[in-house]
C-alpha cells in the first residue's frame, strides 16, 4: 500500500467542496497551527470527509516535500509509524541508521487516518504526542533519534462502528460532526460539481485554480503572523469561564481553545484575539470534551453555546480594562489560525 493517500494526478479542489464549512474551518485552523492537536471528523459515509482531507494537502505545501497527504493504515506496525533504528551500523560506522516512518514522511503535510477508532490505542497515543510536539523520538537499546514531524493530524470515523476512548477523544484538538446537507439546492450542486470533475478533472481543477491559490496564500500569511497574535487576559478569563460552565475536565480544553482562538484571529488578519475568535474556537474544541451522561447528545447546541458565552462574558469583565501587568502573549508563542470563507 502506498504512503500517499491519493495517488490520482488531479485532486478534487478544497475550495470546490460545497458546504461543510465547520469542517473546512477546523482543517485550516489546524493547518495554520498544528499545535492545536489535529482534527477528528465523525460522520457517516459519503459526506466528503476524505475528499476535503485530500484537498487540504496542496494548500499547505511550500516545497517539494510539503503538501503531501500520507495515509496511516489501520494495521501498521509501530516501526512503520515512528520509524526504526539499525543498531548494527553503530559497530560499523559509529552511528545508528534511522529509517523514517510515516510520521516523519508526513512532515509539513497531512497525516490521514481513516477509521481512527479502530487503530490500536498505543499508536493513537504516539500520533497525538507527535502532533502536539511536532517531533517524533525513537529509542532502541539506549540509542535515541529525534526527527521533525510537524504535520496536520486528521482522523475520520463512523460512530456507528465504535467510539474512541474518552481519554483519546479528549486529546484530539478539534472535533467536527458531519452529515449530508438537507438543502435540495446544495445537494444538487454537490452532484453537479462531482460529475463535472469526473468528466474532466483537469478542466475542473483549472476552474478553481485561482480560488485554491488565494486560499493557500491566506493560509501561508496566517501562519507567518500567528506568533504575533495576542491573547488578552480578559479573553483568557472568558475561556476559563466557558470551560468551567461546560464542565470541561482538566485544563487541556482551556489551552486548546486559546490556541484555536489565536489561530482564528490570525486567519481573519487580526493581531489580537476577540470574542468572535473565542466563540469559533469553543464550537470546535469543546463539544467532545464536555462531561456528559452516556445517553446525552454529542455536540453543543446554539443555545448552549450562547449560554456559555454569556457566562464567559461575566468572567471576562468587559468593562474592566486590563491591568498593566497583564501578559497578552499567546500560548506557546502563539498558534496560527485559519478558516475558509463559506461558499
Amino acid at each position: 500500500m502506498t504512503d500517499v493517500f491519493d495517488p490520482a494526478p488531479v485532486r478534487y479542489p478544497f475550495s470546490a467542496v460545497v458546504g461543510q464549512d465547520q469542517l473546512k474551518l477546523a482543517l485550516i485552523l489546524s493547518a495554520i497551527s498544528p499545535s492545536i492537536g489535529g482534527v477528528l471528523i465523525r460522520g457517516e459515509k459519503g459526506t466528503a470527509k476524505s475528499t476535503i482531507v485530500r484537498g487540504l494537502g496542496p494548500l499547505i505545501g511550500g516545497d517539494e516535500r510539503s503538501g503531501r497527504v500520507v495515509e496511516l493504515p489501520i494495521g501498521a506496525t509501530e516501526d512503520r509509524v515512528i520509524g526504526s533504528l539499525d543498531l548494527t551500523s553503530v559497530l560499523r560506522d559509529g552511528r545508528a541508521e534511522f529509517t523514517p516512518g510515516l510520521l516523519a514522511r508526513a512532515h509539513r503535510g497531512v497525516l490521514y487516518i481513516d477509521e481512527v477508532n479502530l487503530l490500536a490505542d498505543h499508536l493513537v497515543d504516539v500520533l497525538l504526542d507527535a502532533a502536539a510536539s511536532g517531533r517524533v523520538t525513537i529509542e532502541r537499546d539506549g540509542v535515541s533519534h529525534t526527527q521533525a514531524a510537524d504535520f496536520v493530524l486528521v482522523g475520520t470515523m463512523n460512530p456507528e462502528e465504535g467510539e474512541l476512548r474518552p481519554q483519546l477523544l479528549d486529546r484530539f484538538g478539534l472535533a467536527v460532526d458531519v452529515a449530508a446537507g438537507k438543502d435540495l439546492d446544495e445537494r444538487v450542486e454537490v452532484v453537479r460539481r462531482r460529475m463535472a470533475f469526473d468528466a474532466d478533472p483537469d478542466a475542473f481543477a483549472a476552474e478553481y485554480a485561482e480560488a485554491e491559490h488565494d486560499l493557500a496564500q491566506r493560509i501561508h500569511a496566517a501562519r507567518e503572523t500567528a506568533s504575533e497574535v495576542e491573547v488578552p487576559t480578559r479573553e483568557l478569563r472568558r475561556i476559563a469561564g466557558i470551560c468551567a460552565h461546560l464542565d470541561v475536565d482538566g485544563l487541556r480544553g482551556d489551552i486548546v481553545v486559546a490556541r484555536t482562538a489565536a489561530a482564528h484571529a490570525a486567519w481573519r488578519g487580526a493581531t489580537t484575539v476577540a470574542e468572535e475568535d473565542v466563540r469559533a474556537a469553543v464550537e470546535l474544541a469543546l463539544p467532545h470534551r464536555r462531561r456528559r451522561n452516556p445517553f446525552d447528545e454529542s455536540g453543543l447546541s446554539n443555545d448552549q453555546i450562547d449560554d456559555a458565552m454569556s457566562t464567559g462574558q461575566d468572567a471576562a469583565g468587559s468593562d474592566s480594562p486590563e491591568s498593566p501587568d497583564d501578559d497578552p502573549t499567546p500560548p506557546d508563542g502563539g498558534p496560527g489560525g485559519g478558516a475558509p470563507d463559506p461558499e
